[in-house]
Parts: C-alpha cells; sequence; structure tokens
C-alpha cells in the first residue's frame, strides 16, 4: 500500500490540478454550462440523476461482462487453435488482422441490419473488440517458449499436449493477460458503442440522450462513468493476475 502511494501521488496531484484549472476557468473565464460545465456541476448532476442512471449503469455493466467473457473466450480459443495447427494459422493469422482494420463504427449499422436490435449485434460488436487483443498477444506468449526448454521436455518422452499444457501455456499466462488488460479497457467502450444500436437502456443511450438536449454535463457523468468502470476492470485484471501467477520475480510484474 505504501509502494502503491509513493507511485500513485503524483499523477493524483496532476489530476487535482487539472480539475482545479478547469473549475477556475469555466467559473472565471465566462464560459457557457451548456458548452463545457464546470467540474462541480458534474459532480451535482451526478447525485441528481443517480436514481435513474443506475439502471443504466446496471445495463452497461452486465453487457460488458457478457461480451468480454465471450469475447475474450473466443479469443483463446482462436489462439489455441491457430497455435496447434501451423497450416490454419498461416491462412487465417492474415484474415485476423485484417478484420481489425474495419471501423466498428461503421460495421454497427451493418450489425443492426443482418440481426436486428436485440442483443446479439451488440454483443458481436463488444466481442470483436475484445478478442484480437487476446488472441494476439497469446500467441506472442506462445511463441517466445523457450525452445530449449521444448527440446528437454521431447527428449524427456513428453507428448504434444503434455508441452502445451506444462510449458507454453503456463510460460503464455503473462501474454494472456496483458491481452485480457488492454480488452478489459477495449469491452466497455465496445458495450458503450453496442448501447448506440438502439438499447433500451445503458450508459450509452443515457449518452445519446443528453448530447441531443445539450445536458453536456449530464454528458460528462456518462464519460466518467465509462473512465471508472474501465479503471476498475483494468484494476480487477491485474489483481486475477498477481493471484495467478505468483511465480513471476518481483522485477517483472
Amino acid at each position: 500500500m505504501k509502494s502503491l502511494w509513493l507511485k500513485g501521488w503524483r499523477p493524483l496531484v496532476v489530476i487535482i490540478l487539472l480539475f482545479i484549472i478547469w473549475e477556475s476557468s469555466t467559473r472565471f473565464g465566462g464560459i457557457p454550462a451548456w458548452l463545457l460545465p464546470a467540474p462541480s456541476d458534474i459532480v451535482t448532476e451526478a447525485i441528481d440523476v443517480w436514481p435513474n442512471f443506475q439502471i443504466h449503469l446496471l445495463s452497461t455493466v452486465k453487457l460488458t461482462l457478457l461480451g468480454f467473457v465471450i469475447g475474450c473466450s473466443f479469443g483463446l480459443i482462436v489462439a489455441v487453435s491457430l497455435h496447434m495447427i501451423p497450416i490454419v494459422r498461416e491462412s487465417v493469422y492474415p484474415l485476423i488482422i485484417l478484420s481489425q482494420n474495419i471501423p466498428i463504427i461503421v460495421l454497427a449499422p451493418l450489425l443492426v441490419v443482418w440481426f436486428g436490435f436485440g442483443l446479439l449485434p451488440k454483443i458481436i460488436v463488444i466481442t470483436l473488440v475484445c478478442f484480437f487483443p487476446v488472441a494476439v498477444a497469446t500467441m506472442d506468449g506462445f511463441r517466445q517458449t523457450g525452445q530449449e526448454l521444448k527440446h528437454y521436455m521431447q527428449m524427456a518422452g513428453a507428448s504434444r499436449r503434455q508441452i502445451f499444457t506444462k510449458l507454453e501455456w503456463p510460460h503464455a499466462l503473462p501474454s494472456i493477460f496483458s491481452g485480457l488488460k488492454i480488452s478489459a479497457t477495449y469491452s466497455v467502450m465496445g458495450a458503450v458503442i453496442s448501447e448506440w444500436l438502439g438499447a433500451k437502456s445503458g450508459v450509452g443511450v443515457f449518452m445519446t440522450l443528453a448530447s441531443s438536449s445539450f445536458r453536456t454535463d449530464r454528458v460528462f457523468v456518462a464519460i466518467f462513468t465509462i473512465m471508472v468502470l474501465s479503471l476498475l476492470f483494468f484494476a480487477f485484471i491485474i489483481a486475477l493476475e498477481k493471484w495467478m501467477i505468483k511465480w513471476r520475480p518481483q522485477g517483472e510484474k
């Protein structure tokens, strides 16, 4: 805890200074509240709308968790499959890279046309933004396994499955968690984007309604909520990583 405070106090001071400058600029600079509300006004509005906003927040959290689990599971399955079958990897891997060049915001309307306004297109959006970091990071972790260790296990008579479960998979765990941390932040963004497709509730819906009515303070409430959700999700993955990978040297964490 002490080391965390020693590392984190400088960014905290910078954030506080930024909010002080923001508050002062809006209060004394004559900036209209509809254009840029003061941080204090945003906090006040967040307290006022909380009874209604918590419904939107709960909807986004549920959608984020569901999409994250599905997207990351799909990414792990793809990574393991491509690693175990080199011929398939050489054929499919370029297509995976190519799929990430399609902007999600452009693909989203097509998903609505193909699958309607239900849950499926929203899950597809989150899956698309989550599976790629996990798949790429996992395959990189597999490739970085020491060849001398693999040769040693082969000489000891280990099967391909034993090499994977006893050597390659544990060695790839740090890389897997790196991909999970990236996907954790992307999943919240993907959930909000998917809610723009026509959901009945969610932070994305709340943001859209606030923007259309020029309630900039509510837009900032949604933005800060997304940031906090991403940080909490990211912190959870870090805690899970420290719990599962206890064998790593302290300097590598």
